[in-house]
């Protein structure tokens, strides 16, 4: 028996080693080709292919690139990232090696482009430092840092109760028409006094949405140190899918040569109905909401990549600033769900306070900030540590007197004083505040100063304190005193 065996291993390696030499290796510059079996809503089905991997790329006719995303025993699902009107099916399809990469590097600066690094803003193409993959590996937890850095946000509730810190993943997540892209776009704006690279991720937002955005970068400044990538709504779906994760891509170049970025992705609710739809076009088995079952994963993979790192892997920073979309306030639906349990801490918008007329309408309640408290600075700190309970405890009592019943003196002043302190903590949309100006407000909250003053005074008070308080040191705070003594003057 074993001299059978030891015969038929040699005669079957001997057939073998024919072959090979029958069937020299492929010359330099050979791909494989298979067909399109068939083709539609962004999503193509191919055929002949034995060899592709996954999330390898491929090449359609026109140039059209495809994205391995399934692999069956017979075809594999292929997503389209250009237009596909003109292909059919029968076409050829060829392996293009390698993975997804796209352009990263300074000169990406100042421009807009689309998910792959095509330029969308009239000028010239960008020339970047190198090509990057897509899909990345998260930092090693060797690798990662202290969130001990403050991002600051410019928005005063923020960054009093909820700080944010450099490296941190930080959820926006509120109904339509809250204020959730304000609040991520001025924490851009405020990086105007900071070092930190501002990138925004637009996945299937309006035009005219993406129009606003840039041009209040262009008005702060900053539009020449940041990076605008735009997934149109009329784009192709793949361009939609892929646009957060060649956002990462692009802000981790900066975290990775020692530098500070923050990327904004707005909104993970369209990319998770992309995923939805490509899946289902792939016949993936749906789960919950009809989502596939790698939802989850999809986000957590992708948000994991933002991190402090170490002063021994660079010493870089990139924080993210995911944005979120809830249905009547549900934050126990699916997608907001994952999302907070992927990020370090949520700023949750209330649409009743933001119909009030409650600007930023931030929910006390609800939101929380995991990560930053450490990075808040100490003067901030000191003034903030009751404010978050004394906010919340007003906000119930005003509740109650609403209903008319009789309240002691003592509720009529809590009452009287939390209004004051909602309109100096409230600010409009594009005039993000300095950390000297945020100081001031809560001092004069702190110290009684806008007590005895009406609700029109205050407004002229906060707005006079936040003109003329840059330049001044947040922690001389005897010269901040002067300063809303002086508004409050001006006021009376």
């Amino acid at each position: 028996m074993t001299g059978t065996l030891s015969l038929a291993l040699t005669e079957w390696t001997g057939r073998q080693r024919n072959r090979l030499v029958a069937d020299p290796l492929p010359p330099p510059g050979w791909r494989q080709r298979g067909r399109v079996s068939h083709i539609g809503d962004g999503i193509a089905l191919i055929s002949g292919l034995e060899n592709a991997s996954a999330d390898g790329m491929l090449i359609l006719p026109g140039g059209v690139p495809g994205l391995v995303l399934d692999l069956d025993q017979d075809r594999l699902g292929c997503l389209l990232l250009g237009d596909g009107n003109a292909i059919k099916a029968g076409d050829p399809v060829s392996v293009a090696g390698g993975v997804l990469r796209v352009p990263v590097g300074n000169g990406l600066l100042g421009r807009v482009i689309d998910p792959m690094g095509r330029v969308l803003d009239g000028g010239p193409d960008p020339v970047p430092d190198r090509m990057d993959p897509v899909e990345r590996a998260a930092p090693a937890v060797t690798d990662r840092g202290t969130v001990a850095e403050t991002m600051p946000t410019g928005t005063t509730i923020i960054d009093a109760l909820y700080p944010i810190g450099r490296g941190q993943r930080e959820l926006i997540v509120g109904d339509r028409a809250t204020g959730k892209t304000s609040i991520a776009v001025d924490a851009m704006l405020a990086q105007a006094r900071t070092n930190i690279v501002p990138i925004y991720c637009a996945i299937g937002q309006r035009a005219s949405a993406v129009a606003d955005v840039i041009i209040s970068l262009k008005m702060a400044g900053l539009m020449e140190r940041a990076i605008v990538v735009v997934a149109a709504p009329d784009a192709a779906p793949g361009l939609q899918w892929i646009a957060p994760f060649a956002a990462m891509t692009m802000a981790e170049f900066f975290r990775d040569t020692g530098r500070h970025a923050l990327l904004v992705l707005d909104d993970l609710s369209k990319h998770a109905a992309m995923h939805r739809q490509i899946s289902l076009l792939l016949q993936r088995p749906p789960g919950r909401e009809a989502f596939p079952g790698d939802i989850f994963h999809l986000h957590a993979r992708l948000l994991e990549r933002s991190a402090k790192l170490s002063p021994a892997a660079g010493g870089g920073s990139l924080t993210c600033l995911p944005v979120v979309e809830t249905q009547a306030g549900n934050l126990s639906a699916y997608i907001p769900t994952n999302l907070i349990s992927i990020t370090d801490g949520q700023i949750v918008l209330d649409a009743r306070q933001f119909q009030s007329g409650q600007r930023p309408a931030v929910d006390v309640g609800r939101s929380v900030s995991r990560v930053g408290a450490r990075t808040q600075p100490k003067v901030l700190r000191q003034l903030a540590e009751q404010l978050k309970l004394e906010y919340a405890q007003f906000l119930e009592l005003e509740a109650f007197t609403r209903f008319g019943g009789l309240v002691d003196e003592r509720t009529r002043q809590t009452v009287e004083r939390g209004r004051r302190l909602r309109l100096l903590l409230a600010q409009r949309q594009g005039r993000p505040r300095s950390l000297g100006a945020e100081v001031a407000l809560l001092l004069a909250h702190d110290e009684n100063l806008t007590d005895g003053l009406d609700l029109t005074a205050v407004e002229r008070v906060r707005d006079a304190i936040a003109a003329h308080v840059d330049g001044t040191d947040p922690t001389d705070l005897e010269a901040l005193r002067r300063i809303i003594a002086k508004a409050k003057d001006a006021a009376e």
